[in-house]
């Protein structure tokens, strides 16, 4: 069996060694930090759609990966017996009457393109779950796609998951593509954005910073809530994470004010996070490439090389399929790689 090596222990890298791992090949992850360190090791972990309309390749194969998710993370949990957070719990936004006959357009999207494996729906009842938001218009936008994920959870059970099948993680290694023998996959964030286009010679995407912050309410079995880009996800350990920012220009990675502004729309988007204890601040810098897709395929000039990277906001809502689309390269040379997403 070929031994592969992948550098990069977030959510992409640990996605592609537990694959490989799970094929039966021999696999190690080499991450210069730890496990999830880099922007997998937020706290939203909302794993939630593109809108349905003006469907895309992209879109698929998202929706793809969001209807294989529990199939994925159950194989993880069951592998390494370690929990990753994952519920399919749906989601609910507040929404007006003016937005109504647009969304009904939406609607009509989702049950063309989401191949009655989900539904999205409008409803003038108030959805259940402590933190659904007040609709001055009495209606609610809702959807039974939408799941979530406790991103450090996930990444842990990833890696207890490579390790029982025989799979090697070494944290505190540094790698470049001239020291690192063949076939290796690089899932190495932004920083891999950067070096990746310094090979070629052109950009290849940058990193955003993003902030996020976990309060302490507890919701295990609320839906998650959206609102024009907050994300509130209510996670089983009695944590709700709300975020997050999307700064393209920035002058460090650390928390600052942007994020009080962000937990002052989750307190008042639901009320019910009025007096929830804020219990962490975080930010982190996430890959985003130059596409908006996902990266992956073959790194050109550099045989036996591979790219997985550019998650930005949905790498944990894709990590299952371009986990086997990049194993599918690696291993036996398969190339299911969408267009959009090519290196």
């Amino acid at each position: 069996m070929t031994s592969i090596t992948v550098i990069g222990a977030g959510i992409f890298g640990l996605a592609a060694g537990y694959e490989i791992a799970r094929r039966g090949h021999p696999v190690q992850v080499i991450e210069a930090r730890g496990i999830g360190a880099g922007s997998s090791g937020g706290t939203v972990g909302a794993l939630a759609p593109h809108a349905p309309d003006s469907w895309n390749r992209k879109k698929q194969v998202q929706l793809d990966s969001l209807l294989a998710a529990r199939g994925f993370w159950d194989g993880v949990a069951q592998t390494g017996g370690c929990d990753p957070g994952y519920a399919r719990q749906g989601r609910v936004q507040a929404v007006a009457r003016g937005d109504l006959d647009r969304l009904r357009q939406r609607i009509e999207g989702a049950a063309r393109n989401w191949q009655g494996q989900a539904r999205m729906w409008l409803t003038q009842t108030r959805p259940g779950g402590d933190l659904v938001p007040d609709s001055p218009d009495g209606w609610w936008l809702q959807d039974d796609l939408s799941a979530r994920l406790s991103p450090r959870l996930a990444c842990q059970a990833l890696a207890a998951a490579i390790r029982a099948q025989g799979g090697e993680i070494i944290c505190g290694k540094a790698a470049h593509p001239d020291d690192v023998p063949a076939p290796t996959i690089w899932a190495t964030g932004a920083e891999g954005l950067a070096m990746l286009g310094n090979d070629l010679g052109r950009k290849q995407g940058q990193g955003v910073k993003g902030q996020s912050a976990s309060l302490g309410f507890a919701a295990p079995d609320a839906p998650q809530v959206y609102a024009e880009g907050l994300h509130v996800v209510p996670h089983a350990d009695g944590t709700v994470g709300v975020g997050s920012t999307s700064e393209n220009e920035y002058t460090h990675d650390h928390v600052d004010a942007q994020l009080d502004d962000v937990i002052a729309r989750a307190r008042a988007t639901c009320p019910a996070l009025a007096d929830a204890p804020v219990l962490e601040r975080w930010a982190g810098i996430r890959p985003r490439a130059r596409s908006r897709a996902p990266l992956l395929g073959p790194w050109p000039g550099r045989a036996g090389q591979f790219v997985l990277n550019g998650g930005f906001k949905i790498g944990f809502g894709m990590a299952p399929v371009l986990a086997g689309m990049i194993a599918d390269l690696a291993i036996d040379g398969q190339d299911r790689i969408p267009p959009e997403f090519r290196s």
